[in-house]
């Protein structure tokens, strides 16, 4: 065979393998296959949707107009924080007690108690009166005790002198006890008492509960009972 000859068969041999690769490749299927088509449609459509939703939000939110919460709002979030309206009405109390010692006192008659005994639990702030339990007695003993046990298991057991002078001060330890001059009720004297349902339904004749509310309370405002009981020393409230 002439070398012509074999070149012209080499350059048919090579062109044959080429047209079986053309034609083995044209025959498997392609990688954009329907599905494929499917998920990157369905993601590019989920994308579209993210993006313009952060968009109009961005925009709505930069024209909305500006609200700032005011102070009193702000306070009203936290249910231990300073009531200025209540804060006013205990001191009020204080200088009315302080009055009638006075006058007691120039008129030669016995100094009255702030504390009365309620007969019959107040309710109030959308609570019906409740009448304490048959045959129940007010034990002041045992609420200290109670009061004692609740108070360690704060860690608080340092504290219990503080604790114990103060609601002596404020209510006797009675769970019945409420202010004549304010209104404040039961053991820690909350103002109004209905706050305590936040501690328990039972609030207007559980001891337990009222005082595991204060101590609730005492916590949220004064971190301890002792400075509960140093700013009950320095206005006469806590």
């Amino acid at each position: 065979m002439s070398p012509g000859q074999q070149l012209k068969d080499r350059t048919s041999s090579s062109r044959s393998r080429n047209r079986r690769g053309n034609d083995r490749r044209s025959s498997s299927p392609g990688w954009l296959t329907p599905k494929r088509v499917a998920v990157i449609g369905l993601t590019v459509a989920v994308l579209a949707g993210g993006t313009a939703y952060v968009v109009r939000t961005a925009i709505d939110n930069a024209n909305a107009p500006r609200t700032p919460i005011e102070l009193p709002s702000l306070l009203a979030l936290d249910p231990n924080a300073p009531n200025p309206d209540e804060d006013a009405l205990k001191e009020h109390a204080v200088q009315a007690l302080r009055e009638a010692r006075l006058k007691a006192v120039r008129d030669h008659r016995k100094v009255l108690d702030p504390v009365k005994i309620a007969p019959k639990a107040p309710g109030g702030a959308g609570f019906s009166p409740a009448a304490f339990p048959p045959g129940s007695t007010p034990d002041p003993g045992s609420n200290k005790a109670v009061g004692k046990e609740m108070a360690e298991s704060r860690g608080w057991g340092g504290e219990w002198g503080c604790l114990e002078k103060l609601w002596d001060r404020e209510s006797h330890w009675n769970e019945r006890a409420m202010n004549r001059y304010s209104g404040a009720y039961g053991i820690p004297q909350a103002l109004p008492g209905s706050k305590m349902a936040s501690a328990g339904s039972d609030w207007q004749t559980n001891p337990a509960t009222q005082i595991k509310w204060g101590l609730g309370y005492i916590a949220g405002r004064y971190k301890t009972p002792c400075g509960a009981w140093a700013h009950s020393q320095a206005t006469g409230w806590y």
